[in-house]
């Protein structure tokens, strides 16, 4: 695969940055995570290494690009917030650091991400594992679920995360 040309690519943005940017701040209501978003869309076309002239609904594709990343930051922000909900129920002695916070927050939403596609109760039975510890008899208990169905969505949620390593 050959680079493309930057002109092409300096036409397509100039071509259609300014409605992107406009259409996701319609639905993010901030200006600063709108460009974000419009910056991120058109890096993840380049880095897709999407031929501009190939696009044959070019804001179609775009708003589906964006689209997902509009998710992926509300999903985020979700994780962030009932992560920082928790902590604070701990005593200030027991707290996380901010760099351990910031690991951490880093830390779920990878496991999310890895996790994703997968049905609630195979993510919850996963969390409850290797987040809260449980063991297989307790989450079949708190999920009523029984140990074998318990060790079967273990296995699943485990090769999602090891398939996921896999892939860039």
């Amino acid at each position: 695969m050959q680079p493309l040309p930057t002109s092409k690519l300096g036409v397509f943005f100039s071509d259609h940055h300014r409605w992107l940017l406009q259409h996701i701040q319609r639905r993010l209501r901030n200006h600063a995570d709108a460009q974000d978003t419009a910056g991120d869309t058109f890096c993840q076309m380049l880095v897709a290494r999407v031929d501009p002239d190939s696009i044959e609904q070019p804001r179609a594709y775009l708003a589906t690009i964006a689209r997902r990343l509009m998710f992926d930051r509300h999903r985020r922000r979700k994780l962030e917030l009932a992560y920082l909900e928790r902590l604070s129920t701990l005593p200030e002695a027991l707290a996380p650091s901010p760099e351990e916070q910031l690991q951490l927050i880093q830390a779920l939403v990878a496991i999310d991400r890895a996790l994703d596609g997968l049905p609630m109760i195979v993510k919850a039975t996963f969390l409850y594992s290797q987040l809260d510890g449980l063991s297989y008899v307790a989450i079949s208990h708190k999920l009523g679920l029984s140990e074998r169905t318990v060790s079967r969505y273990m296995k699943q949620a485990l090769r999602q995360c090891y398939l996921s390593e896999l892939s860039p």
